[in-house]
């Protein structure tokens, strides 16, 4: 089942963004819709996470008009919540994952906000819905990649943001917790959020409900099944992409969280 509010969570038109002086997005003119669940999908310097950080307002457009729940970045304190890789996060820091969690709550409440009972609810609430509640006062740094991913997870959906973005966050997972974000972000989708999603994975993508396929600028958009078209990939993939009888796949390059990414196939 697919799910869509009707109203768009982020709009662009002719949108241009960069970091430093090299252009990652261009012309960019695009709908993510609310209720649902979005993958930008493409390779390496494409644009997924430049996009993102404009959305999360942590890059300024060069040009033309972008709007995250009808208004320009950056967006309101709570509304937008960003979930890193694994990864990208710094494992040392001596933290416990119930205190990951409750930084969330720091974007409504601010660093010396005090923490109320709907707070400590929604804290709680994300833990078990990752089902980490059993490691919350473990350190950081103790626990395995997929309890990492799942508690960068469970601070996003504390933050009970009306957009939930989130950084290839199942690159190499193990299947438990790959299913366990799975079902989360369905849940999140049903629960009326607008759920984006960066990933290199076609089978990722596949499960959307809308797919932005880009290249440096938007190739496709669209469901699935028309974004994903073989000519649509060959084009935003070029030799990279793969067409057999039997599988589909992108061989991509080395990519900036630093994992090499296998073929995706059918």
């Amino acid at each position: 089942m697919r799910g869509s509010s009707g109203t768009p969570a982020v709009t662009a038109q002719d949108l241009e963004l960069a970091y430093g002086t090299h252009t990652a997005l261009c012309c960019a003119d695009l709908t993510i819709p609310g209720g649902a669940l979005t993958v930008l999908m493409g390779s390496n310097g494409s644009g997924k996470s430049t996009l993102m950080n404009a959305i999360a307002g942590l890059v300024d457009p060069v040009r033309g008009v972008l709007t995250v729940l009808g208004k320009p970045p950056p967006p309101e304190p709570g509304s937008v919540a960003y979930v890193l890789q694994a990864t990208a996060a710094d494992a040392l820091l001596p933290v416990t994952v119930h205190e990951i969690v409750t930084m969330a709550r720091f974007a409504r409440r601010g660093f010396l906000g005090r923490l109320r009972s709907a707070d400590r609810h929604a804290v709680d609430q994300a833990l078990a819905t990752m089902e980490i509640e059993t490691v919350s006062q473990r350190r950081f740094s103790e626990l395995s990649g997929g309890q990492r991913q799942r508690a960068l997870v469970a601070q996003g959906l504390a933050q009970e943001a009306d957009v939930l973005l989130l950084d290839e966050p199942m690159t190499g997972l193990d299947l438990v917790s790959r299913q366990r974000i799975i079902d989360v972000l369905r849940s999140e989708r049903e629960a009326g959020r607008a759920v984006v999603m960066a990933s290199h994975d076609l089978d990722d993508a596949r499960l959307a409900d809308h797919v932005l396929l880009l290249a440096g600028r938007v190739v496709a958009e669209g469901p699935p099944e028309d974004a994903l078209a073989a000519d649509r990939l060959r084009e935003a993939y070029g030799h990279r992409y793969l067409d057999l009888d039997s599988a589909t796949g992108i061989v991509d390059d080395h990519h900036q969280h630093g994992h090499g990414v296998p073929a995706a196939r059918e």
